[in-house]
């Protein structure tokens, strides 16, 4: 008789809401085009649960999980180990399992990276980044590219307190200058920018046609834009600036990028990222 092994490796995402999230679309294209005998289970977890949660990890014997809402700071508390990039970004959103330690790593701004280093097309060291929001993503974002050697980010945002924060961040603990904006008004994008940035969630399905409130006649052609949102991938935003000559990234690519990261960290493979990104692009197109 063959032997026979009826047991799925096990990864999710732990969020409240989370019915909404996609992740597991691409994450179980890929372990199918792997042939791995893999799940990624979608589970709401409350606040007042995740500790045990958390350590349901391992006595279920999982991989590991993605975190979201709201829980990618609480978390920090209950691992064992956490990356520096993610605890000087102060959360993390994916936790991988390690004979029996839980270590975390944030692979939201080295999805990012990743995006922007593939179609860019200008090197990040020594950039000017101006960036739209202040937000856990706009965090992630910004400290991966002041690591990568980002000369400077000036940093907009509606709440004071997230901005100036995010800044003194960035200037305490990188070699990048930042400097806090209150967005309170029309932005003017300087024209020493090289990277515009919306990391807010402005655009986002079903307010598709809403725009950040910034100037588009200061997009020059050649600037680099780029949008975190991923569902619709071509957003009003990234229209806007196309139309002034911009080169533009969109966050659909910035989506799967953290997912291929991810799977690497679980499985120890490469992923296979064009098999992702079609299933998650059908999923948005359906």
């Amino acid at each position: 008789m063959l032997d026979r092994n009826y047991k799925a490796e096990l990864v999710g995402v732990f969020g409240c809401p989370v019915a909404e999230n996609p992740t597991v679309v691409m994450m179980e294209a890929a372990f199918r085009a792997c042939g791995l005998n893999w799940r990624y289970l979608t589970i709401e977890v409350k606040p007042e649960n995740l500790a045990d949660a958390v350590a349901g990890l391992v006595a279920f014997g999982m991989r590991g999980v993605n975190l979201t809402i709201p829980h990618k700071i609480e978390v920090m508390k209950y691992l064992d180990d956490i990356a520096p990039d993610a605890r000087l970004i102060g959360a993390v959103n994916t936790i991988v399992v390690k004979n029996g330690k839980l270590y975390g790593e944030n692979t939201d701004g080295k999805g990012f990276l990743r995006s922007l280093r593939e179609q860019g097309g200008i090197p990040i060291s020594g950039s000017k980044v101006f960036l739209l929001g202040a937000g856990g993503a706009a965090r992630s974002i910004a400290v991966e590219l002041a690591l990568a050697g980002a000369r400077q980010v000036v940093i907009a945002n509606r709440t004071e307190k997230r901005g100036e924060d995010l800044a003194r961040t960035l200037n305490e603990s990188t070699h990048c200058r930042a400097e806090f904006l209150p967005w309170d008004r029309r932005l003017v994008i300087p024209e020493d920018t090289d990277i515009l940035v919306n990391a807010t969630s402005i655009g986002l399905f079903p307010n598709t046609e809403a725009l950040p409130d910034i100037d588009y006649q200061t997009i020059r052609p050649g600037l680099v834009v780029c949008d975190v949102i991923p569902n619709p991938p071509h957003t009003a935003f990234l229209k806007k600036a196309e139309a002034r000559g911009a080169r533009t990234i969109d966050g659909l690519g910035m989506l799967v990028n953290q997912g291929v990261i991810g799977f690497a960290l679980w499985t120890g493979l490469d992923a296979p990222r064009e098999v992702m990104m079609e299933a998650l692009s059908k999923e948005f197109a359906s």
